[in-house]
Parts: C-alpha cells; sequence; structure tokens
C-alpha cells in the first residue's frame, strides 16, 4: 500500500448568524448525527478542553462507513482542525480544517477544507472520495447554515427524552430481544414490516413499517450501531413528516434484581410542516406534544414486551 498524491478541496457558504453561533455547532460534535443528514453516530473516545479523539459513522456514497478522527478546537480563532487517525479504505488519509470568519456581527463566512490521498492512489478511489466529500460537504455546509440561522428556534425545535422500566430479567435477555430486531413484527403488535441487513457485524440497516394508533401505518428506515450487549444507538434516515432528523438509544443497566432499560430520543421539528400536518392553528409546542406522546407509546410498549420476554426467559 502506498500514498502519493494529496488531493485538496474547499466549500464554503455564507451564513446570516453571527460567527460564534456558527463556530458553536461545528465544535459540538455530538449533535452532528442530530443535525447533519451524513452522519449516524459520533462516540468520544477521549476529550479534554480543547482536543477531543472520536469514533464517528457516516454514509459516503450511500455506504455506512467509520474511522477514528482526532480534532483540535480554537474558539478564539474560530477554527476546528480535524485528521483521521484510523481511516476506511479507499481513503488511506484524511484530514482538514473548519475556518469560521466573521463578516460581520450578525453574518459570516463558514469554510471547510480537506486533503486527503486514497489507498495506492488509485485513479477510482480518488474519484469515490472526492464524490463522498463534495456531497457531505454540501450537506452539512447547508444544514449548519439552516440551524444556525434559526439558533434562536433551537431550542424549541430540538428536544430528548427518556422512557425506562426496571426488569426482573437477565440483561443478556433483554439485549437479545433489542438486537434481534428482525423479529420485531412476531414480537411488537405495531410493527407490520422490518427487513434488516447487517453486512458489517454491529451496523445493522433497518425499514420499518409501524402502526400508529388512528391505525395509519408509517415507514421509518434507520442505521443502528451495536455497543457490547448493554447499547444499542440509531439514527433514523428516512423520518415521518413532522422531523427533520430523529437519533436515539437503548441502553441496559444492572439495578437490584434486574436491570433497568431506558428509551432516549432525541427529535428535531421541522417548523414549516406543523400546520399542514396537525391543522391550522397548531404550534411547535403542540408538534412537541405529538412526537413524543407518540414515540413514547412505542418505546413504552416495546420495553414492556421486552420485561415480559425476558422475565419469562428467567423464568
Amino acid at each position: 500500500m502506498s500514498v502519493t498524491t494529496p488531493h485538496r478541496t474547499l466549500h464554503s457558504v455564507a451564513v446570516a448568524a453571527p460567527a460564534e453561533v456558527v463556530y458553536g455547532i461545528v465544535a459540538d460534535v455530538t449533535m452532528w448525527p442530530q443535525y447533519f443528514a451524513p452522519n449516524v453516530h459520533v462516540e468520544h473516545l477521549e476529550q479534554d478542553e480543547t482536543s477531543e479523539r472520536i469514533q464517528i459513522w457516516a454514509f459516503a456514497n450511500g455506504e455506512v462507513k467509520t474511522w477514528v478522527s482526532r480534532r483540535t478546537l480554537d474558539a478564539a480563532a474560530l477554527r476546528v482542525e480535524f485528521r483521521q487517525e484510523v481511516s476506511t479504505p479507499p481513503v488511506a488519509a484524511m484530514g482538514g480544517t473548519w475556518v469560521v470568519s466573521p463578516v460581520d456581527e450578525n453574518s459570516s463566512l463558514l469554510e471547510l477544507h480537506h486533503d486527503f490521498a486514497a489507498v495506492d492512489d488509485d485513479p477510482d478511489g480518488v474519484a469515490w472520495i472526492t464524490a463522498a466529500v463534495d456531497r457531505n460537504s454540501a450537506a452539512e455546509l447547508n444544514n449548519i447554515k439552516e440551524l444556525a440561522e434559526q439558533h434562536r428556534e433551537l431550542d424549541q425545535l430540538v428536544f430528548t427524552f427518556d422512557d425506562t422500566v426496571e426488569m426482573a430479567a437477565d440483561g443478556a435477555d433483554v439485549f437479545d430481544f433489542l438486537n434481534r430486531a428482525d423479529l420485531w413484527p412476531e414480537r411488537l403488535p405495531h410493527v407490520a414490516r422490518l427487513d434488516l441487513t447487517e453486512d458489517e457485524p454491529g451496523v445493522q440497516i433497518m425499514a420499518m413499517d409501524t402502526r400508529t394508533r388512528d391505525g395509519s401505518t408509517h415507514t421509518t428506515e434507520s442505521v443502528r450501531v451495536v455497543f457490547g450487549s448493554d447499547r444499542i444507538v440509531y439514527k433514523q434516515t428516512t423520518v415521518p413528516g413532522l422531523m427533520t432528523a430523529h437519533t436515539g438509544r437503548w441502553t441496559i443497566r444492572p439495578v437490584e434484581g434486574g436491570v433497568a432499560v431506558t428509551s432516549r430520543h432525541t427529535v428535531t421539528l421541522k417548523p414549516s410542516a406543523v400546520e399542514p400536518i396537525l391543522g391550522a392553528g397548531r404550534t411547535v409546542a403542540d408538534a412537541r406534544a405529538y412526537v413524543h406522546k407518540a414515540l413514547s407509546t412505542n418505546s413504552t410498549s416495546t420495553l414492556k414486551l421486552a420485561k415480559a420476554h425476558a422475565e419469562a426467559l428467567r423464568g
């Protein structure tokens, strides 16, 4: 394996928001799966005030790839530098810099610089990487622009909630119930159909039809990343009309006599869809309540059925 030719790209966007707001979105990598369509999950491996080591799962040209990167954050200069520590072929090396430049107190310019090399300098690899960088950079810059320009509303549009059920059961049995989502149509009354593939161990691609309380069915598509035997994280890649993003996780932790199992949802609402879907005069607050109830009902139902299943196995 040899690396010979470095390649460089620059993508930029003008943002009608203060530079500090834009920098804050770039710096908070934990929210990237919520904010950026290509990003599935980000896991902190190391972290201090000015640097972090992270593992990222993200789509590149329709495939879920994972890599480990180091980032250096400079809040004073409004810059974030990144470098892949472990890349996934055809990428041999990848790095770059986010640069935020103030234009005036209410507007800024965001630049995203990349430098990369392909394994063995393969022309097909270079073309694949270039296409992925172009596609993902455009998506990320446009997402940051949209988020920054509505930053005053983000606290209302983005919200997180948990549902927890304690079970007198073995964690391994609960995990198996959650991990074997391919069996959910047999186990969960609200799941009408579920197709699951796991070409890479621990990375599951799901398409699911869910029945709602009014009898209708909606389709979602998701990517799940499975960690050990106590945590599964996911991102919906096709979401219902009221949302622009939905991420979540299942966690299992031991308690006296069994385990506590938590379903967490983080949702970003789509303001323009509120009245067309819920009716004239309905607000973002109404949408929050509607989505919270619908998701909580389904996840609590799943948790209760997992409880019955796992407790029966313990006997």
